[in-house]
């Protein structure tokens, strides 16, 4: 078993491949943390635990040792109100209106496997001998409160999850006003925080700071992981880098309103706490019942950022991902969106696809305005019928004519939103989220849907599987176009309002798996307006995410580097689209939108039938160049080289799992006048292999060969090139030094 209980330490020790993480019960009670780092032997972790006396103001649990106070000691599990003045990982509200509560050790279990979370989507192994799981059982007798805290640990990644259900096993209500998933004190202050920040069309971008006292908090009150910020933190060491230093990551498996928080308390301890936001959150729990936490996904790396990413990357694509597409490469597409727009016929389309059979692609998406009245977004979303002025002989006719072509068809979809000019809204006008009395704010034209009702969750698994079995779909983008307001429902009674976000998010995830189960020959793509909602709960049930809306190629770079800190490149929708782009007007060559767009799942978002024969003979040596490298691009290590972040320049590669082969990827903003020779440092490479360097495009005169310690340690020559907006992607093919 690689998590070991001692008795006489009441030590837990919980080993990952590389990484320990230790607690131990202190006077039977509580459940303190000692280590989570680098892996250590055992000898005696529980001697580590120090304590001290500190003044009146840290006040002591026993009066017979005043070295215990809760407010010191690193719990796994704080509350609130009975002497921890820190940020605490729940809260709960007895009937008589407090809200003191303490948890205290009653048993624990250690177990192969790791178990589901009922309605949730979390990481999962395919065997038992992939992981260990130990329930830790927490009560409060005087109230009836029971914490079950899950944790598994992985025998082959640096990972541990974390989840907690909490029970109501009393006789009378409890309220839950906080149910985080975990919490974890360090031991210091020494770090750095690092987190992704964006907007629409600007998402995930690199922030990193250093922490100080009282911290930081990032958090979503939008109803979804959003734009804005990602349901993921780390904590860096102050010499951390990409390659050296350690890395705690902390990802949520939820795509709701989320909270993650470090503090930093003025003992010079940091304790970070991560999940469901409790702003505008409780949960009712009648005598009986209980709440499932989502699950944290807690990585650590002593090898840098890389290193924690990959573990993040393999983790997620082979363990969170499902499906038959987890292990498959995915098709080269083309998506009418930014050609038509809403102005199209079965003709026209029929146009763009046959342009792209004529190019090599492989599957045809047909993008919003295929259903109801749809020729602008005011209206018609939840009428999911087709548009007979638009699609007259329908859906079946559209996809055998692009499947006469040999091109898969696959088709978008809005199924969270109802507009209120639509057949759908005027039928059922309290089927959206609303609070009676206030105003229904609109965004894009458009209510949600309340997915808190069973009834509304069966009309759609209805209406969106009727049209699935009625036409030959391989796949499906699933969008959705803004946040949420005037949160509240119609069935749930007033003392339980509070609890419709998340409820939605539970009913979101229940037509997630009924659809996606039924239908498992379709590629599931997330979309909210681009990477509005790319957070490993969606990654559950559809193993890829449009990235962002914006897909200007200079963008686009740090989008998906800053992506790449947690999701694998096989979650990554990237497509080249037109110039001027769309959503910055910039110009850039066929070359680079390319490059950049083949470093994710591969395709284009434009008119086809408007290229010159120059763009067509570049798109043909794209698409059959993407079709050879994908495995490798989709399912390779991936390995960060040069920030676009940090100056003008961008490199990334990725390198199979036995080192054989790998494919670098070299980005330059702006031309330099009189620049200065410089070269790119690789890395994964075999030192002891020599490796065939050969540019992807044909552009070198012929192949050279390099030993890997002297591409990694020396580097690849860089272009010296004139003009902006330039790139090359490199090829590298391994055979045994000589």
């Amino acid at each position: 078993m690689s998590i070991v209980f001692d008795p006489a330490s009441q030590t837990f020790h919980l080993q990952a491949a590389g990484a320990s993480y230790v607690m131990q019960i202190v006077r039977s009670k509580y459940i303190a943390h000692i280590h989570w780092g680098r892996k250590v032997r055992g000898t005696n972790p529980g001697g580590l635990l120090a304590r001290r006396e500190r003044c009146s103001f840290t006040p002591s649990t026993d009066p017979d040792d005043l070295s215990l106070s809760l407010d010191t000691l690193p719990q796994e599990l704080p509350a609130y109100g009975g002497s921890d003045f820190r940020v605490p990982a729940y809260q709960v509200q007895l009937e008589n209106g407090t809200t003191v509560s303490e948890l205290i050790y009653e048993s624990h279990r250690i177990y192969p496997g790791k178990p589901q979370l009922p309605g949730l989507p979390a990481t999962y192994v395919e065997r038992e001998d992939e992981a260990d799981s130990l329930d830790i059982v927490l009560t409060d007798k005087l109230i009836g409160l029971k914490a079950v805290v899950t944790y598994t640990v992985f025998r082959h990644f640096n990972a541990v999850a974390r989840s907690v259900r909490y029970i109501n096993e009393g006789g009378g209500k409890l309220r839950l006003l906080r149910a985080l998933s975990m919490s974890v004190d360090f031991p210091h202050p020494n770090f750095d925080m690092l987190h992704l920040s964006g907007s629409w069309a600007r998402e995930r971008h690199i922030e990193r700071r250093p922490l100080t006292a009282g911290g930081a908090t990032i958090e979503s009150r939008r109803g979804a992981s959003s734009h804005s910020l990602n349901p993921f933190v780390a904590l860096l060491s102050k010499d951390a880098d990409e390659d050296h230093g350690e890395a705690y990551g902390f990802s949520l498996v939820y795509s709701g309103s989320f909270l993650a928080q470090a503090e930093i308390d003025p003992y010079g301890t940091t304790r970070v706490v991560m999940g469901v936001n409790p702003f505008d959150f409780s949960w009712l729990l009648e005598p009986g019942e209980s709440f499932q936490t989502p699950e944290a996904v807690l990585v650590y790396s002593g090898e840098g950022l890389g290193e924690m990413s990959r573990t993040y990357h393999k983790l997620y694509r082979t363990r969170l991902c499902r499906g038959e597409y987890r292990d498959r490469t995915r098709p080269v597409l083309v998506n009418n969106w930014e050609a038509t727009y809403f102005n199209f016929n079965a003709d026209k389309i029929e146009e763009i696809a046959t342009a792209g059979q004529e190019l090599g692609l492989e599957l045809f998406v047909l993008d919003d305005g295929w259903f109801g009245k749809r020729d602008n977004d005011n209206c018609s979303l939840g009428d999911w019928f087709v548009d007979k002025n638009k699609l007259p002989q329908g859906l079946e006719d559209l996809a055998a004519r692009v499947n006469r072509l040999g091109l898969q068809f696959g088709l978008w979809f809005e199924p969270e939103m109802v507009s209120p000019d639509s057949e759908l809204y005027r039928a059922h006008p309290d089927w959206c989220l609303h609070v009676p009395g206030r105003r229904r704010t609109e965004a894009r034209r458009q209510l949600i849907l309340d997915y808190s009702r069973q009834d509304v969750r069966d009309y759609i698994v209805k209406v969106v599987s009727d049209i699935l079995a009625g036409c030959p779909i391989r796949y499906v983008k699933w969008d959705m176009n803004r946040n949420m307001t005037e949160i509240g429902s119609a069935l749930l009674a007033p003392d339980r309002q509070r609890e419709t976000a998340h409820r939605y998010m539970l009913g979101l995830y229940e037509v997630l798996e009924r659809i996606t189960s039924a239908f498992p020959h379709i590629l599931f793509e997330s979309c909210s307006g681009g990477g509005g909602r790319f957070d490993p709960g969606m990654l559950y049930y559809m193993p890829q995410t449009w990235t962002s809306d914006n897909t200007d190629a200079v963008e686009r770079l740090k989008i998906q580097y800053g992506t790449s800190i947690v999701y694998p490149v096989s979650t990554m929708g990237a497509h080249v689209s037109a110039v001027p782009n769309h959503q910055v007007h910039r110009t850039t060559p066929i070359e680079m939108r390319g490059h950049v767009a083949m470093s994710g799942n591969f395709g284009y978002e434009l008119d086809l039938t408007k290229f010159t024969a120059e763009d067509k003979e570049a798109v043909r040596r794209q698409v059959a160049a993407y079709k050879q490298l994908r495995p490798l691009i989709q399912f390779g290590d991936f390995y960060r080289l040069l920030s676009p972040f940090e100056g003008n320049e961008t490199g990334w590669m990725f390198v199979s799992e036995d080192r054989t082969e790998a494919l670098v990827a070299f980005f330059q903003v702006l031309a330099k006048p009189n620049a200065p020779l410089s070269k790119l440092r690789l890395k994964g490479l075999d030192p002891g292999k020599d490796y065939r360097v050969l540019d992807v495009d044909g552009a070198a005169a012929e192949a050279s060969v390099f030993g890997g310690d002297e591409l990694m340690h020396i580097g690849l020559n860089l272009p010296q090139w004139k003009g902006d907006f330039r790139s090359r992607l490199y090829r590298l093919t391994a055979h045994e030094a000589e």
